[in-house]
């Protein structure tokens, strides 16, 4: 089944954790954001406070946006006195949904309120055509598919299902377990993962010891002497003789860590068949995570409805590859998972680019910028607009302190720091375009130095992901990756390097950035700011232009 793309468009559904994600959110492109309050959403770290809730809502209507709250949670008797005062409060803000998992819940608000519209959440493990009809029967105006649905799968869900609307996850953390249904997190920290409390057990390092019989534990050390001397198996009751080999290193074990689900190479599939909202995970992420990822999937999206002939995901990509991940996989697209879609020796969720600073007030001369990352003298600012799709590039020598004018030469982030920054340092760039382009809540970020297991992790990263997107298997390129990325774990070095040539105030990436003064009056630059100069206003050089334009040092 394909949809007439002239009348029917997919929504970018945004997570919203806080009040400011979700107005980065929405001025970053999202159609509509998901929020809940603590006691009855599954995030009890939830932000929101009542009053917030209905301030976000109301801001998502004035943009002509809208928004779902959750009540997603598994009830137990003691939540259940609690929803009618649930279902009063949601009629005071007016959401445009309400996402529900648990059937109880779903008939007690369908019968008191029955003019709300009600969501079936992903927590309903709805897998097949038959458990969409379900729930349609009952009165839901869409359902939430679980992220264990294939592609295959979900064309045939769309065209036995054709009036019901669809949500499919494209984007965030995948849980180890069926749709988040795990008790792993109740077991090992007394926290509820269907309670909104999960504790990410799946994501810890696990560890090897051994009891002796007198009862005392002994941690297994293995060493390079040693290494060799040992094989740790898992056999599985009814698979005997099938051994499975567990790796440990001196972190431990990671045997339960997923990569993120990233369906931005597959997108055009989704919204071929017309997949009606596009779910984004992430309501504990950060505010720059918020924004830069829905801008990356608006352009997506509109770019496929503008020229769906010739779309190409790898704009997009690279600019959710400056959103921390944990490596970005397919996951269940094509059907059963293999071991490209899981990190064995690594968790961390890294990124070549960190969140900068956010503008926080637009005056008469300068933007102000809560600073968020500790910004060093030299330091590259790329600020990114929620409105135009050229992004500007600032080089700074210092920061001025807003509060008292005094001039820094190092900014902390987290001390909530907060720098003015004239217009006047933009010396390539048209002003009033610039404030357009720029209103409060436009986030920046600058280039992270990462160490050389970083740089080997994003490496393996890369491959494994164009190893999936091919559908093709490379065992020896993976094995090399993956061993380079073990072995730069093994000498923990702890000294770091950008991508670029640029270190403080020495070096120049050679794109012409707005203040910088060795791209403006080095003579290495003599060409490049020749061809920067006849190009349209505040245009920068690709990086390879600059390196092609970069004239050799005089003898």
């Amino acid at each position: 089944m394909t949809f007439d793309l002239t009348t029917h468009r997919s929504e970018l559904l945004m997570p919203a954790g806080n009040l400011r994600k979700l107005k980065m959110a929405i001025l970053y492109g999202a159609d509509a954001v998901y929020l809940g309050t603590p006691d009855m959403s599954l995030r009890t770290k939830s932000e929101f406070s009542l009053d917030e809730v209905i301030e976000g809502v109301q801001f998502c209507h004035d943009h002509g946006r809208r928004a779902y709250l959750t009540l997603n949670l598994f009830s137990h008797n003691k939540d259940i006195p609690k929803l009618d005062e649930y279902i009063d409060t949601v009629r005071k803000v007016k959401p445009d949904g309400l996402i529900i998992a648990d059937p109880g819940v779903f008939q007690y608000v369908k019968t008191r309120a029955p003019e709300l519209p009600l969501h079936i959440s992903t927590q309903a493990n709805i897998c097949s055509w038959l458990s969409v009809d379900f729930w349609k029967a009952q009165g839901a105006e869409l359902v939430v598919l679980a992220r264990e649905v294939s592609y295959p799968e979900l064309v045939e869900i769309r065209e036995k299902c054709p009036d019901i609307k669809l949500e499919a996850f494209v984007h965030g953390a995948m849980c180890m377990t069926y749709s988040g249904r795990c008790l792993l997190s109740n077991f090992m920290a007394e926290r509820g993962s269907n309670q909104g409390n999960c504790a990410n057990s799946c994501r810890w390092n696990y560890s090897l010891k051994l009891r002796l019989k007198d009862g005392t534990r002994e941690e297994i050390k293995i060493t390079e002497n040693n290494a060799d001397l040992f094989e740790f198996l898992l056999e599985e009751g009814c698979r005997p003789g099938d051994l499975m080999p567990i790796e440990e290193d001196d972190r431990g074990s990671y045997i339960l860590n997923s990569r993120d689900l990233c369906i931005m190479p597959k997108l055009d599939e989704y919204l071929k068949i017309g997949v009606d909202s596009l779910k984004v995970e992430g309501r504990g992420k950060s505010e720059y995570y918020a924004a830069v990822v829905a801008r990356a999937y608006r352009m997506a999206i509109d770019d496929y409805y503008a020229d769906p002939e010739n779309w190409d995901p790898k704009p997009y990509m690279r600019e959710l590859e400056s959103v921390g991940n944990r490596g970005y996989t397919l996951a269940f697209h094509e059907g059963r998972l293999t071991n490209y879609s899981h990190d064995y020796e690594h968790t961390a969720a890294i990124a070549q680019w960190e969140y900068a600073g956010v503008v926080t007030d637009v005056t008469e001369d300068a933007f102000l910028v809560e600073v968020k990352n500790k910004l060093d003298a030299g330091e590259v600012l790329e600020f990114v607009s929620p409105i135009a799709r050229e992004t500007v590039l600032l080089r700074m020598y210092d920061f001025e302190q807003a509060k008292d004018g005094k001039k820094l030469e190092v900014v902390h982030g987290g001390s909530k720091t907060e720098i003015r920054i004239p217009f006047a340092l933009f010396d390539h760039e048209d002003l009033d375009d610039l404030k357009a382009r720029f209103p409060v809540c436009s986030v920046m970020r600058k280039e992270r130095p990462l160490t050389e297991e970083q740089w080997a992790r994003i490496r393996f990263d890369k491959l494994t992901q164009g190893l999936e997107m091919k559908g093709k298997r490379n065992d020896a390129a993976y094995e090399k990756r993956r061993d380079t990325l073990v072995e730069e774990i093994g000498e923990g070095a702890t000294d770091r390097r950008f991508k670029t040539n640029r270190v403080g105030v020495e070096g120049c990436c050679g794109k012409g950035c707005n203040g910088c003064l060795i791209f403006w009056q080095d003579d290495q630059y003599t060409k490049a700011r020749d061809m920067l100069l006849k190009r349209k206003q505040g245009e920068q050089l690709s990086r390879a232009e600059a390196s092609e334009f970069k004239l050799p040092k005089p003898a």
